[in-house]
């Protein structure tokens, strides 16, 4: 049959170790701070020689890479400066050029449709007087007219009245002496 096996579970005698913490014991401290300064010293020259002059030159680069910003940023904003007052005075120009045209423009039109008036009221002046002229000449036939149409009224009426037919000028001499009243 197996045998059981069991694990020794008691501790090894001390014998071996001198009995404490070796950074403890005063017979080492000697060495230990030897080491310790040795291990500083080869740990500042590594961090003097290498680290720090990395981080000198990345601080170096990052100061310059702002710097050479800063002064990219200034002359940008001297370059938008100038396009804005470039634009400013582009567009005053164009404000003052345009009211020169709408003055110009207005200032024609204006000379334009006075003319154009003056000669539409000299048309009108001429058609007035024409027909003036016309109003009178027509005046002038119907008066001629209705002065013969008038001596042979009364020439009828008179015969009518009196029975006797009257002479032809006593009847034109009446009407005359009538339209002249």
């Amino acid at each position: 049959m197996a045998q059981p096996t069991h694990a020794t579970t008691e501790h090894a005698p001390a014998s071996g170790h001198g009995g404490g913490f070796p950074p403890f014991k005063a017979e080492t401290y000697a060495s230990q701070l030897f080491w310790l300064a040795l291990c500083f010293v080869v740990l500042y020259a590594m961090v003097a020689k290498v680290a720090l002059p990395r981080m000198a030159g990345i601080l170096t680069d990052r100061r310059a890479r702002i710097d050479g910003d800063l002064s990219q940023a200034v002359r940008l904003k001297g370059d938008a400066d100038k396009a804005v007052a470039a634009y400013e005075k582009a567009l005053a120009d164009a404000r003052n050029n345009a009211h020169a045209i709408a003055t110009e423009t207005r200032e024609r039109l204006a000379r334009e449709s006075e003319a154009h008036r003056k000669a539409v009221e000299a048309e009108l002046a001429d058609k007035l007087a024409a027909a003036e002229t016309s109003i009178a000449a027509a005046k002038g036939q119907a008066m001629t007219n209705v002065r013969g149409i008038a001596v042979d009224a009364a020439h009828a009426i008179v015969t009518q009245l009196i029975g006797k037919e009257p002479s032809a000028d006593a009847t034109a001499a009446a009407v005359d002496r009538a339209l002249a009243r």
